[in-house]
C-alpha cells in the first residue's frame, strides 16, 4: 500500500534527485538531471527496467525534427499541438499541450545525439489523428529496443538504477517537504533514501483492477496490455499529499491485440485500407476514428472479438514492426487466396462476408464516407491474398493523473505547486482528456519523454 510519512530525522544516504520508476519518463529525466551536476538515483521495483515503455511499439511523436526535414515534411509543433486538442475535444489543458510538443522534438534530438539513439521517421503511413508523417522510432521499431538503449544510455552516463527495489511510502519533513523514499525488497527488508527533490514516474493506476473499476468501468473486464507494476502508486501518494487530479477516465486502448497471443497488431493494417468484421462477418464501427476508442467497440462484439482483415501489401508495411513479425512466426496471422477461403478459416458466414467486401469495395471506388462514417476517399482497394487476425480490445495505460506545472511541478487542489515533487509519464495528467477517444497515437511516449526531459532540467 502506498502510503505517506512524517520523519523527524535526515535518511543517512541523500541523493539530488530522486526517481520512482525507470521507464521511459525516469530515464530520460535520470539523463537530463545528471547533466546538470546532480546526483541521481532512480528507484525500479522490477529486476530489470522495462515497463510500459518495453510493451509499447516505441514510437514518439515530434514535429519540427531534422528527421521530417530530411524528408520535405513541413510541420510544427503548433500544428502538432492543433491534432491533439482536437483529438480531445479541446479537454486538455493547452499550456501543457505546449509544454509537451515543443520540448518533444528537441529531446529527441538530444537523445540522438548526446545517446546516440539511432530515430528515424515512419515514413509509409499517417496514424490516425496525425496531419503529417511525425512518428519516431528506433530501428526495430519496438519498445523494447527504445528501453534498452536509454538504460544503457544511463550505465554510460553513471546514472544508478536501483532495482527490485519497490518504493511503498514517501517520507516527509515536519514542514510538509518530501524528504526521501522507503522502498522494499524482495527479501521483505526495507530501506531509505533521502533526496532533495523526487520525480515521480511510475506510471498510472492500469494494473489496478479497482482503480480500473472505479474510473474507467467499460474497461474493467478488458485484457490488460500493459505492465503489471502500474498500480496506481503515484495517484495514491498525490492524493494523500492535496494533490490536483484530472482526467482520471482517460485512458489508451487498443482494439487490435491479438488473441490468445497476446501480440499487438499495427494499426497500419486498418489505415491503409483494412477493416474489422465480428463472428457474424459484419463490420460494426468506424474504424478509422482511432484504435484507441476501437478497444470498447470491439469488446462490446459476441465473446470480445473480431478479426482485423487486410491484404498482402498492408502486412508488408506492418512487417516493419516487430510486434507484427512476431504475430507472423506465432501463427496469429491468417492467409487466403479469396474471400470464401477467408470466410472459412475465420469460420464466418461466407456470404455476410462477401456483402461487407462489396460494401468497402463500392465506398472505395466512389470515395465516399460509408455509412458507419468512415471515408474511403484515397484509401486503396484490398487485393487477394487476404490476411486476418483474431483480436480482442485491450487497456495499455491510463492517461489521467496528478496536474502539473511548468517545469512538471504536481500542483495541490488550491493551485499551489508542491515544489520539490514532480511527475512525469502516466503518473501526471497527460494530454488526452477525460476517455479512450481524447488519445492521439503516441500521447503516452510524448509525455514520458517530454515531461521526463522537463523534469529532469528544473530547477
Amino acid at each position: 500500500m502506498s502510503s505517506i510519512e512524517t520523519i523527524d530525522r535526515v535518511p543517512e544516504v541523500q541523493v539530488d534527485c530522486l526517481i520512482i520508476g525507470a521507464g521511459a519518463a525516469g530515464l530520460v529525466a535520470a539523463l537530463s538531471a545528471i547533466e546538470t551536476g546532480k546526483s541521481v538515483l532512480v528507484l525500479e521495483r522490477d529486476a530489470v527496467p522495462q515497463g510500459s515503455t518495453a510493451l509499447s511499439a516505441g514510437l514518439i511523436p515530434a514535429a519540427g525534427t531534422r528527421w521530417q526535414a530530411a524528408l520535405g515534411i513541413n510541420d510544427s509543433p503548433g500544428l502538432f499541438a492543433a491534432d491533439i486538442m482536437r483529438k480531445a475535444h479541446d479537454e486538455p489543458d493547452a499550456a501543457l499541450v505546449k509544454l509537451v510538443t515543443t520540448t518533444i522534438g528537441p529531446t529527441l534530438e538530444w537523445l540522438a545525439d548526446r545517446h546516440q539513439l539511432p530515430f528515424s521517421l515512419v515514413d509509409n503511413f499517417t496514424y490516425p489523428g496525425h496531419s503529417a508523417l511525425r512518428m519516431h522510432g528506433l530501428p526495430s521499431r519496438a519498445g523494447r529496443e527504445l528501453i534498452d538503449r536509454l538504460r544503457s544510455a544511463a550505465e554510460i552516463a553513471g546514472i544508478d538504477i536501483l532495482c527490485e527495489a519497490h518504493a511503498t511510502t514517501l517520507l516527509l519533513d515536519r514542514a510538509n517537504r518530501v524528504a526521501g523514499v522507503r522502498f522494499t525488497r524482495p527479501d521483505g527488508t526495507t530501506d531509505e533514501i533521502g533526496c532533495r527533490r523526487l520525480t515521480l514516474a511510475c506510471s498510472g493506476y492500469g494494473g489496478n483492477p479497482t482503480l480500473v473499476a472505479q474510473h474507467i468501468p467499460e474497461m474493467a473486464s478488458a485484457t490488460y496490455f500493459g505492465h503489471v507494476g502500474n498500480q496506481g502508486d503515484a495517484l495514491t501518494w498525490g492524493e494523500q499529499l492535496g494533490a490536483a487530479t484530472r482526467h482520471l477516465g482517460g485512458h489508451q486502448g487498443h482494439g487490435s491485440v491479438a488473441h490468445p497471443a497476446g501480440i499487438l497488431i499495427s494499426w497500419a493494417t486498418i489505415t491503409e485500407g483494412g477493416f474489422q468484421v465480428n463472428a457474424r462477418g459484419e463490420r460494426f464501427s468506424n474504424e478509422a476514428s482511432g484504435y484507441s476508442e476501437q478497444a470498447a467497440n470491439v469488446l462490446a462484439q459476441p465473446d470480445g472479438i473480431a478479426w482485423t482483415i487486410f491484404d498482402a501489401r498492408i502486412a508488408g508495411i506492418a512487417a516493419q514492426f516487430e510486434d507484427f513479425r512476431n504475430a507472423v512466426a506465432h501463427g496469429a496471422v491468417l492467409e487466403a487466396e479469396d474471400i470464401a477461403g477467408l470466410a472459412a478459416a475465420l469460420r464466418v458466414p461466407v456470404e455476410a462476408l462477401a456483402a461487407t467486401f462489396a460494401d468497402l469495395a463500392a465506398a472505395k471506388s466512389e470515395q465516399r464516407t460509408d455509412r458507419l462514417g468512415r471515408s474511403f476517399a484515397g484509401v486503396p482497394q484490398l487485393v487477394p491474398p487476404y490476411c486476418a487476425v483474431r483480436v480482442t480490445g485491450a487497456l495499455f495505460h491510463t492517461q489521467g493523473g496528478l496536474v502539473i506545472g511548468d517545469h512538471a511541478r504536481v500542483l495541490r487542489t488550491d493551485g499551489t505547486a508542491i515544489d520539490n515533487l514532480f511527475a512525469a509519464g502516466g503518473a501526471a495528467c497527460g494530454v488526452s482528456g477525460a476517455d479512450a477517444s481524447g488519445y492521439l497515437s503516441g500521447n503516452g511516449l510524448l509525455t514520458a519523454v517530454a515531461l521526463g526531459r522537463v523534469a529532469g532540467l528544473a530547477r
